[in-house]
């Protein structure tokens, strides 16, 4: 009985022997294993490539520097006339139109003769007018005739005084009836005419009030118009101002602010940038569309932007940043999505490193992570290096 349990004791003492050996030398394995490269961080190399004398030729290199980055936003928008400076030039009283004196796109002055009504306003005044003054003709006559025969002993002087009143009563009369037909825009030289010749002119003559451009033109002759009522027979606007109407999200009205500088981009003109501000931010939002509109007024001195056209403009939201960067050539995007610069110490071994980016302007990539100022680095040539490291091995 004794010896049976001196073997089992002896047998599990064999066994724990085994099992601490094995535990060792699996513990010294691990100790000696190296770390899989997947381990690397964001700024560590990942691959590398060696270039000979002739390749270093496709490539530039330089140190990692800065780049001052304009904090911008960017939408899309409409052209418009300037509200401000356009004018819709309905006639003083209604009428009949007689004439139309410009056509649309002209160029007109301030004061320009635009188109005539037919006013029977105008008749009425006009008739007031005339007999206004033979009212005053006659008592001037009649005073003069009343001095002549006072003086003779012919009438007594209440005569004399009632002529005085009826010729200055007929003379504020002729007054206020000039006054009446200068309202509809005639000229002390037409007013004159009138009188003398006893002839009304029954066109209404209606003007610009503004220099510009007309815009719009819904006149044609015998056709009824009256005061406000739309559309207006003609529209001039200034065209030297636009208006750009774009639509930005909620979340980014609180960077706009009135007076930030606007940039402006319309396809008819791929390379010109035409330069604004922002003149109005529209209080309310759209609850479909949760946007809201924002004006700018946009210099147009040649007249080239056209209401409706679509536009790109750029707002600079703050003042520029000044950031890390390199040359937009120098960084390479992966098909995993990863964004890849090449760096080197002796100019002759090319490491590539992931690194993260940012903003964009002028060939300037701001790098958020990865690189340090003063590196050096693949200026332009990174593609090259990039498929320099994917070409397949040569026998």
């Amino acid at each position: 009985m004794t010896s049976k349990k001196t073997v089992v004791i002896a047998i599990g003492v064999l066994a724990f022997a085994l099992t601490a050996i094995f535990l060792k030398s699996e513990s010294g394995q691990q100790a000696n294993a190296k770390p899989s490269q997947g381990a690397s961080s964001i700024s560590t190399s990942q691959h590398s490539v060696e270039l000979s004398a002739s390749q270093l030729e496709a490539v530039t290199i330089e140190p990692v520097g800065t780049y001052l980055f304009p904090v911008e936003k960017e939408t899309v928008g409409n052209i418009d006339f300037n509200g401000d400076l356009s004018v819709a030039v309905f006639p003083p009283y209604q009428g009949r139109i007689l004439t139309t004196l410009v056509e649309l796109g002209d160029e007109v002055q301030k004061g320009q003769p635009l188109y005539t009504v037919d006013s029977p306003d105008l008749i009425q005044a006009e008739s007031s007018l005339i007999g206004a003054a033979a009212t005053y003709e006659l008592t001037s006559k009649e005073l003069e005739r009343a001095k002549d025969l006072k003086g003779n002993n012919g009438v007594s002087e209440r005569e004399l005084e009632q002529a005085k009143s009826d010729q200055q009563t007929a003379e504020g009369a002729l007054k206020a009836a000039r006054d009446a037909v200068r309202v509809f825009g005639k000229s002390e030289a037409e007013i004159n005419q009138m009188i003398v010749s006893r002839k009304i002119d029954p066109a209404l003559v209606v003007r610009s009030s503004i220099r510009g451009r007309i815009t719009a033109r819904n006149a044609q002759p015998g056709l009824f118009v009256q005061p406000g009522n739309l559309p207006a027979p003609y529209t001039v606007a200034n065209v030297t101002s636009k208006w750009m109407l774009a639509d930005v999200v909620e979340s980014d009205i609180p960077a706009f602010h009135l007076g930030q500088p606007v940039a402006v981009k319309v396809m008819a003109y791929p390379d010109r940038v035409f330069h604004g501000s922002i003149s109005k931010i529209y209080a309310s939002v759209d609850p479909n569309t949760h946007r809201a509109t924002i004006r700018s007024a946009i210099a147009d001195p040649g007249n080239e932007l056209r209401p409706g056209m679509l536009a790109n403009f750029v707002i600079r939201v703050q003042k520029p940043v000044e950031a890390t960067a390199i040359p937009a050539n120098g960084v390479v995007r992966e098909g995993d999505g990863t964004m890849r610069a090449w760096v080197t110490t002796d100019r002759h071994l090319f490491f590539q490193r992931i690194i993260r980016t940012g903003m964009r302007r002028d060939g300037q990539v701001q790098v958020l992570e990865g690189l340090q100022r003063g590196e050096l680095v693949v200026g332009n040539g990174a593609v090259f290096l990039s498929n320099m490291l994917e070409a397949p091995p040569t026998d």
